[in-house]
C-alpha cells in the first residue's frame, strides 16, 4: 500500500483490541490491530470516521463481534503483487466457521508448491478480520503464525464456532 493513496482513516474499537482502519478513494485498504506485524505505523491521512470506506467498514467490524460473520459488501483496494492478491482473493472465498490449510491455499493461488510464500502473503494480509487470513491453519489443523497474535486469532476462529487442534 502506498501510503500516500490513503486519504482517510479511523479508530475502530473491538473486544480484542483497537484497530486502525484506512481508505483509499476506491474502498477500504487497510485494517490492522496495534501492535500487529507490518502495522504501516503513524499514517499521514486525516482522521475521518465518517468517510463513507471507513464508516462502512466499522459497521462489518462490529456486526463481525456481534455473531454476523457474513462477507462485508464493502469495496477493497488491497496493494500487493499479483501473487499476494491472488492469495487474498482466496482468503476472501473461505466461508465463515471454517478453516483452510495453507497447502490448500496455495493450490487454489495456482502455486501448489509455494505454501511458504503463501504463508508470507497472508501474514501481509492489509484487512485483518474482514479478509479472513485467521481463518488459515496448518495442515494438521494447528494454529500457526497470525500477524495480530495467537491468542487474538484463536479468540477470531472461537467467535466462529471453530476450535482449532
Amino acid at each position: 500500500m502506498t501510503p500516500q493513496r490513503i486519504v482517510a482513516q479511523a479508530r475502530l474499537h473491538t473486544p480484542l483490541g483497537p484497530m486502525t482502519a484506512a481508505a483509499t478513494e476506491q474502498g477500504l485498504a487497510g485494517l490492522w490491530f496495534d501492535g500487529q506485524a507490518h502495522h504501516p505505523g503513524p499514517l499521514a491521512a486525516p482522521e475521518d470516521p465518517g468517510h463513507r470506506w471507513l464508516a462502512a467498514a466499522a459497521e462489518a467490524v462490529a456486526d463481525y463481534f456481534a455473531g454476523r460473520h457474513g462477507a462485508a459488501a464493502l469495496p477493497l483496494d488491497l496493494q500487493g503483487t499479483p501473487f499476494q492478491q491472488a492469495v487474498w482473493q482466496c482468503l476472501q472465498a473461505i466461508p465463515a466457521g471454517q478453516t483452510r490449510s495453507y497447502a490448500t491455499i496455495a493450490a487454489r493461488a495456482g502455486r501448489p508448491q509455494a505454501v511458504r510464500a503463501v504463508g508470507a502473503a497472508v501474514g501481509r494480509n492489509p484487512v485483518s478480520v474482514l479478509v479472513p487470513c485467521h481463518r488459515v491453519l496448518g495442515s494438521d489443523g494447528a494454529l500457526t503464525g497470525y500477524a495480530g497474535g495467537l491468542p487474538r486469532k484463536r479468540a477470531l476462529l472461537a467467535l466462529e464456532g471453530v476450535a482449532p487442534a
